[in-house]
């Protein structure tokens, strides 16, 4: 298996090697502005390497990498217009670099241009190909409306949240490391096996940054943090509190709340505290990477390449950023 950060490079190239029209600029230059804010290239990387794993060429792979990669970036650039983000990856967001109207007609190119490329070179494969990607997006899109109902709802459970962040974040990962699978020639049951892995590192992953927005370090996160307690988000820390509330204190504190967003953020974390809620979400994050493993040891892959992504999903667990 190549390593991490080769892959990495790969796509990083890759992107970077795109050729875009030179007119008209306001619709590409945003484009090329958010695939060219880095980030962990997880999705793509998954893609890489789950076809390296299964044929030993992860380079049949690198169109629907790249494909990944950037339906992922599309959704960044419409999530950020709808949570009226300032920062992404610590520079500023392409509605704020831009405007609103530009972030949502760049993103609409964007996804299609991901279209196109997850087609690109896909041969005997492009109906299995397309049928994932197609699958995938619809409830990319489910988890995201779930996230906005959310916001009115003063009654999500734990349940009710895990479903929305496994449509809104986990499918795409799980859907990454199937469409390397598919590009490999694997079974459908090591499609399977791979989807899982992506998907259960997905819950994972999302906790994290759960975690992270508000126990963070904003310099290493490459976003504000407490943003999430500041818009009264869902997240898995204020549902979880929320469940534990029987007070009432923090339905009512987050719901009529005529404080600075620097003593809110200071009141909410100190009920979280109080709960132990850091630790509890710790421990659920702990509880997905084991699911990660335990599905990527059925896919029969060779002790090297299985190694990789559990090492990967390993690493989920008290990351920075």
């Amino acid at each position: 298996m190549l390593e991490l950060d080769t892959l990495s490079e790969i796509i990083n190239d890759a992107l970077r090697g795109i050729e875009y029209p030179e007119r008209p600029e306001g619709l590409y230059q945003p484009i090329a502005y958010i695939l060219d804010c880095g980030g962990k290239r997880l999705r793509p990387v998954l893609t890489l390497a789950t076809c390296q794993a299964l044929c030993g060429n992860s380079d049949k792979a690198l169109n629907q990498a790249m494909a990944m990669e950037m339906f992922h970036n599309f959704t960044l650039l419409h999530d950020d217009v709808m949570d009226k983000a300032d920062l992404r990856r610590g520079r500023p967001t392409v509605h704020r670099k831009w405007d609103e109207a530009t972030a949502i007609l760049s993103g609409d190119a964007l996804l299609t241009l991901a279209t196109q490329r997850v087609t690109m070179n896909a041969g005997e494969y492009l109906n299995d190909v397309m049928d994932l990607f197609n699958k995938t997006a619809m409830e990319v899109y489910e988890g995201q409306q779930y996230d906005m109902d959310f916001e009115q709802q003063d009654d999500v459970t734990i349940e009710q949240y895990v479903e929305m962040i496994r449509l809104k974040t986990s499918v795409l990962l799980g859907a990454a490391c199937e469409m390397g699978a598919i590009m490999g020639g694997a079974s459908a049951e090591v499609r399977k096996a791979m989807y899982t892995f992506g998907e259960k590192l997905g819950l994972a992953f999302q906790l994290q940054d759960d975690y992270l927005d508000t126990y963070g370090d904003a310099l290493i996160f490459g976003k504000e943090i407490g943003g999430d307690i500041v818009n009264n988000k869902r997240t898995w820390l204020l549902v979880t509190a929320l469940s534990k509330d029987s007070s009432g204190k923090l339905h009512r504190f987050i719901d009529h709340c005529p404080v600075s967003n620097a003593e809110k953020i200071a009141t909410v974390m100190e009920i979280y505290n109080d709960n132990d809620i850091p630790r509890l979400c710790t421990e659920a994050i702990k509880g997905y990477v084991d699911d990660a493993v335990a599905a990527v040891k059925t896919a029969g892959l060779s002790p090297s390449d299985e190694k990789f992504f559990i090492d990967l999903a390993l690493s989920t667990i008290g990351r920075t950023h």
